[in-house]
C-alpha cells in the first residue's frame, strides 16, 4: 500500500498556483496550506470542500510565516512561538475540514520548516508541541530518520515516513537543497520510474548515482511542478499497473 499526497491550495487572492480540483481526482491525501507560505480562509475552505466530496484525507500543511518566500527561507523562529504558530494553522484548518464534513487527519511540515526539522531538536519538538497544542492527535509526515518523527512517536503520535517521487536525494538519504543543481526532477519519465521503485522496490538511486533503501507509507508529487496533476495520474497509474494498491495511510 502506499498513499499518493500533494501540496495544494497553494494560491492567494486573484493568484493560484495548484491545479486544486485535478490534482483531488488522482491523490489520496491533500497537504493544505495554512495561509503562512501560501494560502487564504477562502482558498482554504473550498480545498477542503473539494477533498471532502471526494474523500481525500485533508492534512494541515504547516510552515514558517513566510509568504514573500513561499516558506523556503528557513527561520530562527523561537520555539515557544513557532509552537503557537503550528496549533494556529492546524486550527484554522480544522474549522474549513469540518465544515466540509472532513477532519484534519495529519499535520505535514512545508518547505524550510520540514528541512530543518530533519536535524534541528528544538525546532522538531516546536512542532511536535504545536501540533498537541491544537487539542487533536493527527498523524504527522516526515522523512525517515528525521528528529521530527523521533519526537512524533516519543509524544505518542502516529509517525508516517514520506518519500519523494520528483525530489533528489543525497546518499545520507535527505533531500538535495533547492538552491543546488538537480535537486527537482523534471523528466516524468524518471519521475515515474523512481516512485514505482521506491514502493515496490524500497529504494532510490541520489544523485551521486548510488542506491539507498527508502521505507515510506506516503509518496509526494509537487503539487506547483508544472503539469502535477498530469504527473500525479501517471504516478499513480503505474504504481497500480505494479500491484501497489494506493490509497491514504489515515
Amino acid at each position: 500500500m502506499m498513499d499518493l499526497n500533494a501540496d495544494l491550495g497553494e494560491g492567494f487572492g486573484r493568484w493560484t498556483l495548484t491545479d486544486d480540483d485535478a490534482l483531488l481526482d488522482c491523490v489520496t491525501s491533500a497537504n493544505v496550506a495554512c495561509g503562512f507560505h501560501a494560502g487564504d480562509p477562502s482558498v482554504m475552505r473550498r480545498v477542503c470542500a473539494a477533498a471532502a466530496e471526494r474523500g481525500v484525507s485533508i492534512g494541515a500543511q504547516v510552515s514558517y510565516r513566510d509568504l514573500a518566500g513561499f516558506g523556503r527561507r528557513s527561520m530562527d523562529v523561537p520555539a515557544a512561538e513557532l509552537t503557537a504558530e503550528i496549533a494556529y494553522q492546524i486550527g484554522a484548518l480544522r474549522v474549513f475540514a469540518e465544515a466540509a464534513g472532513s477532519t484534519v487527519s495529519y499535520v505535514k511540515p512545508h518547505g524550510a520548516l520540514y528541512n530543518r526539522t530533519v536535524r534541528d531538536e528544538e525546532q522538531a519538538a516546536a512542532v511536535v508541541e504545536g501540533v498537541l497544542l491544537a487539542g487533536a492527535t493527527p498523524a504527522v509526515l516526515g522523512l525517515p530518520g528525521s528528529r521530527l518523527l523521533e519526537h512524533v512517536r516519543a509524544a505518542g503520535l502516529t509517525a508516517v515516513e514520506e518519500a519523494f517521487a520528483d525530489r533528489a536525494y543525497t546518499p545520507q538519504g535527505t533531500l538535495v537543497p533547492r538552491g543546488e543543481a538537480g535537486a527537482v526532477v523534471h523528466d516524468p519519465d524518471e519521475v515515474v520510474r523512481r516512485s514505482v521503485g521506491m514502493a515496490v522496490g524500497r529504494t532510490v538511486t541520489c544523485a551521486d548515482g548510488t542506491d539507498i533503501l527508502i521505507e515510506a507509507r506516503s509518496l509526494c508529487v509537487h503539487g506547483d511542478t508544472p503539469g502535477a496533476a498530469a504527473l500525479a495520474r501517471r504516478v499513480r497509474g503505474e504504481l497500480e499497473a505494479a500491484g501497489v494498491t494506493v490509497r491514504a495511510f489515515a
